[in-house]
């Protein structure tokens, strides 16, 4: 159980990716007041939040309404995960969600898709539609998760001073390598529950 934690834990940090947050952050931050910029960030992080967690409480209503099985979720998610991680491996010039637009930031593009982007939520849905029981083990493990690219992303400033571009950029490199494998690793479960299902039937 401890573990099934930790790794959905370790799994909803990669997906969120605060360290690759970071640059997003500080560039569509460069216009808010320093007196500012806190409050924007954890504002962000919860709206962040209760979309994650709408997604994971009603992920499975969700699913059942739009008549999607785990392994069409498994699969997609997967893909989705593989795409975001190459763009985290091989950055393009308007960043892994493209160009911000200029001013305060409201949702988007800090809560929506920086941190609940696309793969976060298939990530979610993934979680709940796998193993409903232990909604409350999801909860928790979110909420450790969106903590952790909170206090990441509150000190994003500090972070690109203190480390340097190279090496926030080195971070989110690695982050998109470990999240390249995990999204493999979750197209060939959803292959092979497809193939199975196929054999059975």
């Amino acid at each position: 159980m401890q573990s099934s934690f930790v790794s959905a834990t370790i799994l909803l940090v990669l997906v969120t990716d605060p360290l690759g947050n970071v640059p997003i952050f500080v560039a569509a931050l460069r216009a808010v007041p320093p007196h500012r910029k806190a409050r924007v960030i954890l504002r962000e992080c919860l709206i962040a939040f209760a979309i994650l967690l709408l997604f994971m409480v009603f992920g499975n209503r969700f699913m059942d309404a739009l008549g999607l099985s785990d392994v069409s979720l498994q699969i997609g998610g997967g893909v989705i995960l593989f795409l975001i991680a190459l763009r985290m491996v091989f950055p393009v010039p308007e960043g892994i969600f493209g160009q911000a637009p200029g001013g305060e930031p409201f949702i988007v593009p800090l809560a929506i898709p920086a941190i609940a982007g696309p793969s976060a939520l298939a990530t979610v849905l993934l979680l709940v539609s796998r193993e409903p029981d232990r909604l409350f083990d999801w909860i928790a493990a979110l909420t450790v998760a969106l903590l952790i690219s909170a206090v990441v992303l509150v000190f994003s400033d500090r972070l690109q001073r203190r480390l340097g571009e190279r090496a926030v950029i080195a971070f989110e490199r690695l982050m998109g390598l470990v999240l390249t494998a995990i999204a493999v690793e979750m197209i060939l479960k959803g292959v092979r529950a497809f193939v199975l299902q196929l054999g059975a039937t």
